[in-house]
């Protein structure tokens, strides 16, 4: 569940586009290696951030960029994902997420 004013920061792509820094054009022979000598899973800390982020309520992972809370937890207490306010009035409601 998101707000309206949280809905315009869903529109925007969340993966890496992989042909926005390749030249299409390149000749197939001149490659360009890496060094030999570099630890490739330094790099992979970047990667790992977007999952480091943690549910408010629950402490489970949070899959969402720019979420506060995970989608269970903001169905059951009728609140935005990524906010926090409130949209819906869950007083009469029994919210269950079977």
């Amino acid at each position: 569940m998101v707000c309206d004013a949280c809905q315009k920061k869903l529109t925007k792509i969340v993966g890496i586009d992989p042909y926005r820094n390749k030249a299409h054009n390149k000749l197939t022979g001149v490659q360009k290696r890496p060094p030999a000598n570099q630890n490739k899973l330094l790099g992979s800390e970047k990667k790992a951030t977007v999952m480091n982020v943690k549910c408010k309520i629950c402490k489970c992972a949070v899959h969402q960029v720019g979420s506060h809370y995970c989608q269970t937890c903001a169905y059951q207490k009728g609140i935005c994902a990524m906010c926090g306010k409130r949209i819906l009035n869950t007083t009469g409601l029994r919210q269950s997420t079977v």
